[in-house]
């Protein structure tokens, strides 16, 4: 079974970053607000799938790639 990604998330859904899968993006992730145990819910889709705009921690709203989206692991 593989582990569930923010990628995996469809609009409005919610999940808990557990862990990253890269450690080069990780510490790109982490510098925009993306630490383990904050909670994330997927906003908006672009028309053509990507990028994504999550929201973080109920905080902020941020734009990734799908390849970015993919390295965050879920609780």
């Amino acid at each position: 079974m593989s582990a569930r990604t923010v990628c995996s998330l469809r609009k409005g859904e919610k999940g808990v970053i557990k862990s990253f899968t890269n450690r080069e993006m990780s510490l790109k992730l982490l510098e925009m607000g993306c630490l383990p145990g904050s909670e994330v819910r997927l906003d908006a889709i672009a028309p053509f799938g990507d990028p994504i705009c999550i929201n973080v921690g109920g905080c902020y709203s941020l734009s990734l790639r799908l390849n970015e989206a993919a390295v965050i692991e879920l609780e």
